[in-house]
This record gives structure tokens, sequence and C-alpha cells, in this order.
């Protein structure tokens, strides 16, 4: 195997690689032992016939096409290892010549990593945000503790009130008809949550524990369902319990029961700290984004199209994984939702586009201000990488190649320098922030 390589505009690169004769006479036997079983000759059992006899009645171009499948893949792993290209996007393959006992020869045109300009990336100036926490915020917080540690309390005495949980069984009917999906036993409805069509909740407020009622509602003219769209409906309901959330009171006692201190005083003290020290955190995620914002605002870049496509793919496999783990395969959420496969790759382009020029600029300003990851970095990162999935870190050490902990060492570095352009940058105050002085 030989090859040259063509740099080209646009950050694209074209590799022609010749394959042997003798190479690819392996890779016609391939093909050949691939293709016999289904070729019939006369005088021959099928899957017995000599190649020569094969090539000589149907031609020797009846084996090509696998044999450059066969031929194709090793030699372009090979060109791309040795070249001194960073490639990155999948191979464009054109065969260029192909003959039985002749070379081999195809090209494989591929984008490769482009050139950064760096702006302007030190001493950016960023808006600058106080961190204030009023007692609004200690008390919403309170509140959503509250909410965790609330109980639902059975109501004996008294018919359904808004916010209640309603435990219902019920069966809907369509012109005297039950239909699918209507029917449901021991359902939780929060009323007022407006989770059930038309004002079906608002008709079971007064009912107590035992009762059963009547329910007439109309099917919305977009229901997702056509065959109701429009439909009036009955639904025949009992009413097996009725419940309402209880919360607990704020005193020293709730203090004591969900933290570590005695006091109510105490614990808001605790809530106000820790929201602080969460408000930091997410101001210095503001200014981060912000600074790389610019940076790389400020960078000319002109990355190719093939790049762009290839980030775009591994965009929609990792949203495939996700929805997947919702209960739903990727064809599903297609049917669900009316997209098409090329309608959500094209809404996915912007933001590969949007990563890849980002990423780039960061890399650049890693090798500009020769910034690298200690050993101390690495390991604390896979130690958050097994935290993550609870694994062992022995465990995920040995499952890790070399390449892995230099991707590893590699992010490391990138966040080090997001770091770096934060801290240099320039904190000013605005209008507002000016007045109030």
């Amino acid at each position: 195997m030989s090859y040259t390589v063509e740099n080209l505009e646009k950050s694209m690169a074209k590799i022609t690689i010749t394959v042997s004769a003798e190479e690819f006479e392996t890779a016609m036997v391939k093909s050949y032992n691939k293709n016999k079983k289904s070729i019939s000759i006369q005088g021959f059992r099928r899957g017995k016939a000599p190649r020569k006899m094969i090539e000589k009645m149907y031609g020797p171009e009846i084996f090509y096409e696998d044999a450059a499948n066969f031929a194709i893949p090793d030699a372009y792993e090979e060109a791309s290892k040795e070249c001194d290209l960073e490639i990155v996007s999948r191979p464009e393959i054109d065969v260029v010549e192909i003959g039985n006992g002749k070379d081999f020869v195809f090209t494989a045109t591929v984008a490769v990593r482009p050139e950064v300009t760096l702006g302007e990336y030190k001493g950016l100036e960023v808006e600058k945000k106080e961190v204030k926490i009023l007692a609004a915020d200690v008390n919403a917080e309170l509140e959503r503790i509250r909410e965790q540690n609330s109980r639902m309390i059975t109501i004996e005495d008294r018919g359904i009130e808004k916010d209640d949980t309603a435990v219902i069984d019920f069966e809907g009917f369509v012109d005297g008809e039950p239909f699918q999906g209507g029917k449901g036993e021991d359902y939780s409805l929060v009323i007022g949550s407006h989770s059930f069509i038309d004002n079906f909740e608002d008709q079971l407020i007064g009912k107590k524990t035992g009762d059963e009622t009547e329910v007439n509602v109309t099917f919305p003219e977009d229901y997702h369902q056509e065959s109701l769209q429009g439909k009036p409906a009955l639904f025949q309901v009992t009413i097996k319990a009725v419940r309402r959330k209880e919360l607990p009171e704020l005193d020293d006692e709730f203090a004591s029961e969900v933290s570590e201190f005695e006091t109510l005083k105490e614990y808001k003290a605790s809530i106000k700290k820790t929201l602080t020290e969460r408000k930091k955190e997410e101001v210095k995620r503001e200014k981060e984004t912000a600074v790389v914002e610019k940076a790389v605002e400020n960078a000319s870049i002109e990355i190719p199209e093939p790049m762009i496509d290839e980030h775009v793919r591994q965009m929609v496999q990792e949203f495939a994984g996700r929805i997947q783990q919702q209960g739903l395969n990727i064809e599903q959420y297609m049917q669900m939702t009316g997209m098409t496969p090329d309608a959500l790759m094209t809404q996915m382009r912007p933001e590969a586009e949007k990563r890849i020029k980002t990423r780039l600029t960061l890399e650049e300003i890693v090798k500009a201000e020769n910034i690298e990851a200690t050993e101390k970095d690495i390991e604390d990162e896979i130690q958050n990488i097994a935290s993550m999935y609870g694994m062992e870190i022995d465990k995920l050490k040995e499952a890790m190649g070399d390449d892995e902990r230099q991707q590893v060492a590699e992010d490391m570095a990138v966040q080090k320098a997001v770091e770096f352009i934060a801290e240099n940058a320039s904190e000013v105050e605005t209008a507002e922030e000016k007045a109030e002085e």
C-alpha cells in the first residue's frame, strides 16, 4: 500500500491510496469465496465453479465491488494513520482504477482540523454580577424542603376541594361505547392540575369517598387520538379516596428533623450559606460562558462542512441514547413528533457548529498558553467519572486505554483554558449598579 496527499481548499484533503496488484488479488479471492455459492454455471454444482470459469462467463467485474469493499477499509486505516493529517470526518471514497491483475487505486476525501486564528481572549470585559441571597430566596428553599417532607392524609369528613388528590376508578364512553384508553383504576388525580381534559376535575369537587358520579366532557379538536377529536364523552367515576398534602410546621422541631441544627434560625442561616455557595458557582459558570463566547466570537475559523456533518451524527446518536433511557427508540420519537431524520439533523446543525468552534478555539488557547493537565487533574477527573457511573475507580482505569486517558487529559486542559480566560477577564459594572451606588 502506498499513498499521496493533496491539500484542498477549506480544510479538506484528498488521499490517493494505491493497493498493489498482489494485495488486491487477496481481496479478489475473498470476493470469489463470498459470491461463488450464488453463481450458477452449467456443468458445475452451485458453489463449485472455478473462479476463472466465472470470470470468463461474466467478466472479472462480477467480483470488483466486494473486492473493493474488502480492500478499502484496511488500506484507508493504514494510510490515515501514517499520513500527517488530523482527520475530523468520515472519508468520501471514489474508485480511480480497478482491474484484475492491476493495482487498485482509490481516493479518500476527508476534512482535516481547520486552522484557528485567535483574536482577543485575555482581558475580555464581562458584566459584573453580585452574589445576593435575599430572605425570599431562603423562604422559597424552605418551602421546597417542606414539600419534600410533606405527607398525604386521608380526608373523611368533607367533599373534594381544589388541590386535593382524588383516587378514582373511571371508564369513559363515546356514543354509548367504551373507547381505548378510557378506563383506569386507582388513579391519583390532583384536582386543579388540569391533567384531565375539559372540566373533568371541576365536576369532582364536592364529591366524597364512596360516591359514584357521571362526568360529561368534550374532547378538544386537536386531541392526539383522531377518532375522539371534538367528541362528547361520558365518564362513570367512583371516588375511592380523598387525600390532601399536609406540610410540616416551620419551627424548631421541623429544623431538627430535617437537618443537623436544633433551631429554625440556625437552619435558615445554613440554608443561606448553601444558597450563597450555589449562587457563587452559578455566577462563576455564567462568567466562564460569557468570556468563552467572546473569545470564540473573536476567533477566525472556517469549519469544513463534513466536520459539521460528523458532529451532527454524533449528536443524533447521543439524543437517541437519551430518549432510549426514557423507553422510546428514535423511530417511535419520529412518529410521535412528526420529525424526520433530515429535519432533526438540520435542527441540530447550528448547535453542532457552535460546539466545534468553541472546542477548536479553546484547544488553540491551550496551545498558545502551554496549558497542561497535571496527573492530579487527570486522576481527579477519573474519580469523578467513576462516581458518576457508580464504578470502582480501579475497574474504570482497567477499562480505559491510552486513547481514553489522553482524551481526559485534553478535556482537563480545555477546562483549564476556560478558567484561564475567565481569571484574566475584567468585570465591569452595569449602568444600573453604578446608579445604585
